[in-house]
């Protein structure tokens, strides 16, 4: 189940197959819940301040609400977490990095959603281990 905030209705298809895409890569229940918001720069500096000591604006941050070894495939679904997504930030990237806002949406949808896997890319080793990912999981994708 994907609950959505703020995103217009082009790229809800397309973020939801990809969604499927990295809960399956992730081995995450079949009935999996991940609440997704889109927010303004001033939203996302405000969050990052109050949750992680960090007064900037950032691109997006996780929370997530279980870990994975918690996960289990029962008849109801389990909450993996909330990724927040700053549209602001991504148009940015987007322009920054010559690639489309869609693109740079999916990747950092699939960056959150590591984040709630567990994934982190606070050392070296960490952070080879989320790149092969997000690449694994966005291949043609994008």
């Amino acid at each position: 189940m994907i609950y959505w905030d703020g995103i217009e209705e082009e790229y809800k298809e397309f973020l939801a197959s990809l969604i499927k895409c990295g809960l399956n890569y992730v081995n995450a229940p079949a009935l999996s819940e991940v609440s997704i918001s889109f927010v303004d720069k001033d939203e996302i500096r405000e969050l990052n301040r109050d949750y992680r000591n960090i007064d900037e604006p950032t691109d997006v941050l996780s929370f997530p609400l279980s870990k994975p070894a918690e996960w289990t495939d029962c008849d109801i679904p389990t909450a993996l977490g909330d990724i927040i997504i700053c549209t602001d930030m991504a148009r940015e990237q987007a322009n920054e990095y010559g690639h489309s806002f869609k693109r740079e949406l999916g990747f950092l949808i699939i960056h959150g959603l590591l984040h709630l896997a567990g994934y982190d890319h606070l050392n070296q080793e960490g952070e080879g281990i989320m790149r092969q990912a997000q690449r694994d999981i966005l291949g043609d994708l994008i």
